[in-house]
């Protein structure tokens, strides 16, 4: 009779196999990438219907892209230059540092950080971004200077808003989602958490007043806060933007785009558009009259700097003052937030009856 194998063998043989079975199971199945700050996950079947342009793996922009980059591809950005980032005489604070502190005190926003992306229009405002250790990337435009304050609708103003545009169809190209900020723009609870949840909307954008009526003609879009998904027809949508501008003297960006949605391109592109109701992205223009579901307050409707970190400054301060009472007397939440009200914004009121260029 043969003797048996021994027993040491056959206990390597099994636990090879266990092994061998698990390596199986890591290499053929993995879960789908996550991210704990987003509602939903587009699927590769939605991410898949498009062609991006090919890049260099490792030029500035891309790595820069990469770093601040969501697992499926989703970035922050907003620009700043000099006059965003410096505080002047005065002013108490910058309006970078009003953006960034609506982050620390806003509902599920401090992780958010992690993900801003911002774009630096000059030296200065560069070297403040670092400063700050966000991720930072600087925008070169030659023979041109955007440091300074570019008033609303000068000449200045409406360059620098298309130089924005050109670079936000390039982040697209690369095939990267984003949400686009204005610094003026308070961050005070999740945004992702009150975007549509199914990741269908090629563009969901803010507007200056909310009239609930679905038609683009019917809507006062405003570009400085808006979610857009990258595909084959946002990119479309960028590049006929874009080729108007030199169509379009003393129009900002936004009024032309206001322009192609009353024309149809929307349709015409079979984008699927989402506008933002300012009860929740609510703004100067029109505020939003519950404190319990806002999520942004845009200082739209003004002028100059000067006047956007005056009023901010009080929005901020309202929203600390609200979160404070409301943790003092959580039994009583509905009565102070039915008496809840901003202050008025009186800085960006007064901000147009000023006829100088100075803040």
């Amino acid at each position: 009779m043969e003797q048996s194998k021994n027993p040491f063998q056959a206990t390597a043989a099994i636990v090879f196999l266990l092994l061998a079975g698990a390596l199986y199971i890591i290499c053929v199945w993995s879960p789908p990438s996550s991210n704990p700050f987003l509602p939903y996950q587009e699927s590769s079947s939605q991410q898949s219907n498009f062609t991006t342009v090919k890049f260099p793996v490792n030029d500035e922009l891309g790595l820069a892209l990469d770093e601040a980059s969501t697992p499926n591809k989703t970035v922050i950005i907003a620009v700043v230059n000099k006059a965003y980032v410096e505080q002047s005489v005065s002013s108490e604070t910058t309006m970078l540092d009003l953006f960034l502190e609506s982050f620390w005190l806003g509902e599920g926003t401090r992780p958010l950080l992690d993900h801003l992306l911002l774009v630096t229009v000059d030296q200065t405002a560069y070297e403040r971004c670092k400063f700050k250790r966000l991720h930072c990337y600087r925008l070169v435009t030659d023979g041109v200077d955007f440091g300074g304050e570019k008033v609303y609708m000068s000449e200045e103003f409406i360059k620098m808003m298309w130089r924005r545009t050109l670079f936000l169809l390039d982040v697209l190209r690369r095939g990267y989602n984003f949400i686009f900020t204005d610094t003026d723009v308070m961050w005070l609870r999740n945004p992702f958490a009150k975007l549509s949840p199914n990741g269908t909307e090629d563009l969901q954008i803010s507007v200056d007043t909310f009239t609930g009526d679905p038609r683009p003609e019917h809507n006062f879009i405003n570009t400085g806060f808006y979610y857009i998904r990258s595909n084959n027809k946002t990119i479309s949508l960028f590049d006929t933007w874009y080729s108007q501008k030199d169509n379009s003297t003393g129009k900002k960006e936004q009024d032309v785009l206001a322009d192609l949605t009353r024309d149809g391109l929307f349709g015409q592109l079979d984008l699927r558009v989402r506008f933002l109701e300012t009860e929740r992205f609510s703004g100067f223009c029109q505020d939003s009259g519950d404190v319990s579901a806002v999520v942004t307050v845009h200082a739209n409707c003004c002028r100059h700097i000067s006047a956007k970190v005056r009023d901010l400054t009080a929005v901020l301060r309202d929203w600390k003052r609200f979160q404070a009472v409301l943790t003092k007397y959580p039994n009583a939440a509905r009565n102070i937030t039915g008496s809840f009200r901003w202050s008025p914004h009186a800085g960006c009121w007064d901000s147009w009856k000023v006829n100088d260029k100075t803040p």
